[in-house]
């Protein structure tokens, strides 16, 4: 059974322990340290909430990030938009996590008046697209190597 609570500093080892794997999968140079897991997920002061999922044992398999951010964004996010992400161990997928992750965030955009939620995923990553098309997301823009899809709130919920 999986449970779900918010992601407090004591989880950045764990998040890194998660995501690195994650991003060795990927190729991909960004940084999965703990510090970093601290600072841009945990405490980052655009997050709306971060949330960790946790099986029966009391392993970290999954988190989701949710953020506000402003005007100008690194993300290109529309203003007012949240932006989410979304990891989940590479051994511990199809059991449930990302749903359980995603109804946290759902209820934290509703409690912090957050509409419409992006999601940014790369183009090759079959198992990201698969997952926000299965919670509902829908692509509205793309550009090489990127896909962007959204949650309207009010539509699905």
């Amino acid at each position: 059974m999986i449970k779900t609570r918010q992601a407090t500093p004591q989880d950045a080892d764990g998040m890194s322990a998660l995501i690195i794997p994650i991003l060795q999968s990927w190729k991909s140079a960004r940084r999965g340290d703990a510090e970093h897991m601290l600072k841009y997920y945990i405490t980052h002061p655009d997050n709306v909430q971060c949330t960790v999922a946790e099986d029966e044992t009391g392993r970290l398999v999954g988190f989701q990030s949710l953020i506000l951010p402003g005007e100008g964004n690194p993300y290109n996010t529309p203003a007012g938009w949240g932006e989410i992400g979304t990891y989940v161990a590479l051994d511990a997928g199809r059991g449930g996590i990302g749903r359980a992750l995603f109804s946290e965030s759902q209820k934290a955009a509703l409690t912090n008046g957050i509409e419409t939620i992006e999601a940014a995923i790369g183009s090759d990553n079959d198992r990201g697209l698969g997952y926000y098309s299965a919670m509902g997301f829908q692509t509205y823009s793309s550009e090489p190597g990127l896909v962007r899809k959204r949650f309207d709130l009010k539509k699905n919920v």
